[in-house]
């Protein structure tokens, strides 16, 4: 308490994402697809917003935490109207977003929208410069907008200084509650002394860190490389109500194999990040929708405790560990194979993983979701990790040593 009250006074606390957002967002499935003629079914229009939402609401998805729908770059007009006012493409979202938003809002879920703090959006459409932050930010709230991404392209390092904060006081003068997602520090290389943390948490409720991501593991690798390359001096930003986003979960499309897809879930789940999904909810297989709704991962994901976890154990033998810990003395460890061979044998034990002496542990595996009972600090185990796979355990102490 005595912390937060030495605090300076916060631009942001706006109470939200207490846990990291959970949702479906377009972009790097849809892109900006904008040719409804020729691919009505995938192109970027109110049609498709509302069937994901139908799929939402229908597939089991909002019971597990998965709420926003968010809209990405490409749904404006080419042109503000006369009156300055951002408007949605008259051809592709005929109902306009406010119609949108009470769909989305009818079936128990949230909308999102995109903007971008420069003369364009990074797809060309109309941006919002300095003077329109506080119009934009007007208009999203009368539309029942629930989050904005704001995006940096087509500005300076110095329009970004000013124009992150004063979005955030703009979406707080509004009244509405609007989770706030800022793309700031991508644009400044993401780290220290460029970025600073401290100041972004009282601005923002997310923010996306690095690069894009793309439908390939070789993408996805570059972000873990990163975020956990970097983890010192990322890990601390991250807490309720302020994030790090390693960007959107592409499991369910082209680029990434079963395992891999495990691994991805499994991997973000350590890191606390969101999870939005950009997939063709329509069509999506039954193994990537397994992997999407696996109850005790969520679980994981979203602990209240909000802690980022770590790489904690690097091997010659091209096995990480990674260490997540949990409400309640509990912890998730994320055993990742990054070998391209066969499956690998791994030996360790808690004790060598720094948990506490003669604790004991209850582990269930979290994608089998059965119990493999109880493990002393002492006992050595071995995992049989897949090729670029992960073996993922969620560990409940049953018996914690003395103080």
């Amino acid at each position: 308490l005595a912390l937060a009250l030495a605090l300076p006074s916060v631009a942001l606390e706006n109470g939200l994402a207490r846990t990291p957002p959970m949702g479906w967002m377009s972009w790097e499935r849809f892109r900006c697809n904008v040719d409804c003629r020729a691919d009505p079914r995938n192109c970027v229009s109110e049609q498709l917003f509302f069937e994901m939402a139908d799929r939402l609401a229908e597939d089991g998805w909002r019971e597990l935490g998965y709420e926003y729908i968010n809209i990405d770059d490409c749904w404006s007009a080419k042109q503000r109207d006369a009156v300055g006012q951002l408007v949605p493409d008259p051809q592709r979202f005929p109902s306009g977003i406010k119609a949108l938003a009470d769909y989305v809002h009818a079936r128990g879920l949230k909308l999102g929208i995109y903007g971008d703090l420069g003369i364009f959006t990074c797809g060309g459409y109309p941006g919002t410069t300095l003077e329109h932050v506080k119009q934009d930010a007007q208009t999203f709230a009368a539309w029942g907008v629930d989050m904005l991404k704001l995006d940096g392209c087509y500005s300076s390092a110095e329009e970004q200084a000013k124009g992150y904060p004063e979005m955030a006081r703009a979406l707080n003068a509004t009244g509405r509650p609007i989770v706030y997602s800022c793309s700031w520090p991508a644009y400044q290389g993401g780290l220290p002394p460029k970025v600073n943390y401290t100041i972004l948490a009282e601005i923002c409720n997310l923010w996306r860190n690095y690069d894009d991501i793309q439908d390939s593991w070789d993408s996805v690798l570059s972000i873990v490389d990163w975020f956990f390359t970097n983890q010192d001096m990322l890990q601390p930003a991250a807490g309720p109500g302020h994030w790090n986003d390693p960007d959107m979960l592409i499991i369910g499309n082209f680029g990434l194999s079963y395992e891999q897809s495990r691994s991805q879930m499994a991997l973000w789940t350590v890191m606390a990040a969101p999870l939005l999904m950009s997939t063709d909810l329509r069509t999506i297989s039954p193994s990537a929708k397994e992997i999407l709704q696996n109850r005790l991962m969520i679980q994981i994901n979203q602990d209240p405790l909000g802690i980022q976890g770590r790489r904690i154990v690097k091997e010659k033998s091209h096995i990480e560990v990674f260490l997540r810990p949990l409400s309640q003395a509990a912890s998730t460890l994320v055993f990742f194979s990054r070998r391209t061979d066969m499956p690998f044998r791994y030996t360790t034990s808690l004790a060598k993983l720094s948990f506490p002496e003669s604790a004991v542990y209850e582990v269930q595996d979290v994608f089998v979701g059965k119990s493999i009972g109880a493990l002393k600090t002492a006992d050595n185990f071995s995992v049989v990790i897949n090729p670029s796979g992960v073996v993922m355990w969620y560990l409940h102490p049953m018996a914690l040593p003395v103080q």
